[in-house]
């Protein structure tokens, strides 16, 4: 398989993972105390947002290279 039509696999993939989630989330800890032994945390969920149109950017240059791949195959 050429490298272009794994470019644009890949990029159909994570098209369609940012239009399916349209964001990721993840959780970080914070030292809220610490004085000696006693130590209090705190866990916050951060997100980081993903445009529909980024994903659909994504998907359809995917489909693009994955044509072009099949094209200069034949």
């Amino acid at each position: 398989m050429k490298p272009i039509m794994l470019i644009g696999i890949a990029l159909i993939a994570l098209g369609v993972v940012a239009l399916a989630y349209q964001g990721v989330t993840y959780t970080s800890r914070e030292k809220i105390i610490d004085i000696g032994p006693i130590q209090a945390t705190r866990e916050t969920k951060k997100t980081i947002p993903l445009s529909p149109l980024l994903g659909g950017i994504a998907l359809a240059g995917g489909i693009v290279l994955v044509i072009i791949g099949a094209k200069n195959k034949a």
